[in-house]
């Protein structure tokens, strides 16, 4: 029988919500997680590219949500130009259906409930602290206390903004994004291919991640202002007809994704704010998967404790460790995007020139940034913190 009592109520179960429920269930509390879709990992909004590294502190990498193992990055520039890189650790490609579904199982197993087709539609809230949640479940309105909600919940959260949180992302700061999974014949299995220029995608960049042999994951985000007066979708439309003019295509998605540092309030009295709810996207790639984990890390180990102990304050101690572990890297990554997607198609042709001349074995991800912003020097101290170090 379901209850109408927890300890936790995590509301949706991304890598964010389902790594929070995880470890606050390790803890011993009990835990709720509501997911509005049908099913965990489904639909898939998402590149699926990650550093294995990101994940190996959350799961142990396996064959059966991998599709490829990258180990090269090519950046493509306007006139074709290409600087091809190699990683240091290998980077994958995931099969996000599957992958996020073995992320529940584990919160699962330790003692979580997870209930999809539960859509929540307001909070409970006593005297402005949050004490529960109302959903509906196969058309039955029904509530459920907690002494924390973590909004676990996407782009602009509404469980956030119910709280008074301030989820709003201004236009300036979202990317509208497009991708397709499509057949990609000749396509180098290893190597994930960036594309810039104000033709390809302006203010943004267009990504090719191979899934397995001969189809790819082919996406690009543009800045929405820039996307207000040619769509993200038309771009990505005039490279497949350019590129792939006889491609097959299997899935689209689309969506905004927040480029911009972490919110600086994402906790209020009994709620907590995780994933891309809380901002926890690198500004720089609009990536969010292993950020996510990381807060989702962060909020169940405290919302845990603070449970055991009945200290309802020690919620608020998740920015701090929040800005201490990725919020800092994060504020960098941002001043770095400020600089490098206002670049022009002819700096961008410059810079692979240049880089091209380096020798092959010196060409890393650190001095292809450094090369990009020479001309800009008051970034180049971020740089080397995050890339070079």
């Amino acid at each position: 029988m379901q209850k109408n009592d927890y300890d936790l109520i995590i509301v949706g179960a991304g890598p964010a919500g389902t790594t929070a429920a995880r470890f606050a269930a390790e803890q011993g509390v009990s835990v709720l997680v509501l997911e509005k879709d049908r099913d965990v990992g489904y639909p898939v909004r998402c590149g699926e590219a990650i550093r294995r590294r990101g994940i190996e502190e959350f799961i142990e990498p396996d064959d059966k949500w991998i599709c490829a193992y990258i180990d090269k990055f090519s950046m493509i520039a306007p006139n074709g130009v290409k600087s091809t890189i190699e990683y240091i650790e290998k980077a994958l490609i995931l099969e996000r259906r599957i992958f996020d579904y073995e992320l529940a199982k584990l919160a699962s197993k330790a003692g979580a409930e997870i209930i999809t087709r539960c859509y929540v539609n307001g909070l409970l809230l006593d005297n402005g602290k949050v004490t529960g949640v109302k959903y509906v479940q196969a058309g039955e309105e029904k509530t459920a206390t907690a002494k924390i909600v973590i909004a676990a919940d996407g782009v602009e959260s509404r469980v956030g903004r119910w709280a008074g949180l301030e989820t709003h992302t201004h236009i300036k700061n979202m990317e509208s994004c497009v991708q397709v999974t499509a057949s990609t014949p000749g396509i180098e299995l290893d190597t994930c291919r960036f594309y810039f220029g104000k033709d390809i995608a302006p203010e943004g960049y267009l990504w090719i991640f191979p899934k397995g042999k001969d189809i790819s994951n082919i996406g690009l985000g543009v800045s929405a202002t820039m996307g207000k007066t040619t769509s993200a979708l038309t771009y990505l439309n005039r490279f497949m007809e350019n590129n792939f003019p006889n491609s097959s295509i299997t899935s689209i998605v689309s969506g905004g994704v927040p480029c911009v540092t972490t919110l600086k309030k994402m906790t209020a009295p009994g709620i907590m704010l995780v994933g891309d709810a809380a901002h926890q996207v690198n500004p720089l790639s609009g990536g969010g998967i292993t950020s996510g984990m990381v807060g989702g890390k962060l909020a169940g180990t405290i919302a845990g404790k603070s449970i055991k102990q009945n200290k309802p304050d020690l919620i608020y101690s998740y920015e701090s460790e929040w800005h201490e572990r990725m919020g800092k890297r994060h504020e960098t990554y941002d001043r770095i995007k400020d600089g490098f997607y206002k670049f022009s198609d002819e700096t961008f042709n410059n810079l692979a020139e240049m880089y091209n001349k380096l020798p092959y074995e010196k060409r890393t991800i650190g001095r292809l940034f450094t090369t990009a912003l020479i001309n800009k020097p008051s970034l180049l101290l971020d740089v080397a913190k995050v890339f070079i170090m």
